[in-house]
């Protein structure tokens, strides 16, 4: 009698035991909002993708020293470093062309009949291609200066940047001879600034 009642007792629990199994994973929550966290949220990690995995040529990582060079050469100091001396360059290299053709270099103003040597003609054509040489460095510096810090408070590279920085370059230089000569320089600069922005646009 005792042995039946232990085999029912058994197969009872036995008939029992899946069900309270089920019914105990039944009542954990599935989190679906942990799934999409590691996902597409927050915990997800960021993998950095090679051209080579995305059917492109393979390129090796930059290592600290090549990602320094490059925020230097983006900073706003060396771009107007690199206009200054191109723009001295170029200045002086057409002062000295515009002196080049003009009849009157090396000629004194006080004697104009008196023929001016070969060094007064060569002296005359450096001062001038030193003079528009500091002429165009200044530029230069002023309106690289100016339009990557536009650029950097906008937050965008497009033509409007050239023209703001064309205004506050002009209208700096222009205001040294007046506030019209200021307007008018600040217009003729954002001007340009715009033309030469379609053009290579």
């Amino acid at each position: 009698m005792a042995a039946s009642t232990g085999d029912a007792n058994s197969a009872a629990s036995d008939l029992q035991g899946p069900a309270s199994a089920d019914s105990s994973m039944d009542s954990l929550p599935i989190q679906y909002s942990m799934i999409l966290d590691h996902l597409i949220g927050d915990k997800r990690p960021v993998k950095e993708l090679s051209p080579g995995v995305m059917g492109g040529l393979p390129v090796p990582f930059k290592s600290d020293e090549q990602k320094m060079i490059e925020r230097g050469m983006e900073s706003c100091a060396f771009k107007s470093v690199l206009a200054c001396v191109g723009g001295f360059v170029l200045g002086g290299a057409f002062g000295v062309f515009t002196a080049g053709i003009d009849t009157n270099v090396g000629f004194d103003p006080k004697d104009p009949l008196k023929t001016p040597t070969a060094r007064e003609v060569l002296k005359d054509m450096g001062q001038r291609g030193m003079s528009y040489a500091k002429n165009f460095a200044i530029v230069g510096a002023m309106f690289s200066c100016t339009e990557c810090i536009i650029e950097s408070h906008r937050g965008k590279s497009d033509w409007k940047n050239a023209v703001y920085s064309g205004c506050v370059t002009g209208g700096a230089i222009g205001l040294r001879a007046g506030l019209k000569a200021g307007v008018l320089g600040c217009g003729g600069f954002a001007a340009f600034s715009a033309a030469i922005e379609y053009y290579l646009r």
